[in-house]
């Protein structure tokens, strides 16, 4: 619990000096890449968490990773690793991106689908989406099989589900909860 905790009091401290250096967007965009790459990369994982990487090391290899990033998010690589905090970068990373799409009345709506949508379809569900909450909102989308057909959409704390496999464990309920066909 302390390292989100902490993690957010850094977002909180990159955002505000990102405010005041209007780079808020730059420094977003510096953090879904980070986001993304960590997420994508075990061996930079390992890296980060590796005690006997040396802190130079850390530092030197995220600053080559992302040397097109904006000053202060190079600043914060030096904060994180001199302060011991490294490790929870894409914690920092993914705190900031919500701190910055709540700043900007940006939701985002997740989708999980059968099979990949395509660019049509995602723009109908944003649309949707900005039509149902009256904000602008940002697509993740996931594909996800066992729910054979049909849709999820979450958007904050609402959820829609039209999925296939919603439908049949509803139908299933149905049909062992009914008295009458429970006595045939």
């Amino acid at each position: 619990m302390e390292s989100t905790r902490a993690a957010q009091r850094y977002a909180k401290a990159i955002l505000e000096l990102a405010k005041d250096q209007n780079a808020t967007e730059l420094v977003n965009n510096d953090m879904v890449s980070i986001n993304e790459t960590i997420s994508s990369s075990e061996e930079l994982q390992d890296v980060l968490a590796s005690p006997v990487v040396k802190d130079n090391v850390k530092k030197s290899a995220l600053k080559e990773i992302f040397k097109a990033a904006h000053t202060i998010t190079l600043g914060a690589f030096d904060i994180l690793v001199d302060n011991n905090r490294i490790i929870q970068l894409q914690a920092v990373a993914k705190s900031y991106t919500a701190l910055f799409n709540e700043m900007n009345h940006i939701q985002v709506a997740e989708v999980t689908t059968a099979v990949p949508l395509d660019a049509n379809l995602e723009a109908k569900i944003l649309e949707k989406v900005k039509e149902l909450t009256g904000n602008v909102a940002t697509l993740e989308s996931k594909v996800d099989p066992s729910i054979l057909g049909g849709f999820i959409l979450r958007v904050g704390d609402l959820q829609y589900n039209t999925s296939v496999a919603k439908s049949l464990s509803n139908l299933s309920r149905e049909l062992t909860n009914n008295t009458y066909i429970s006595k045939i």
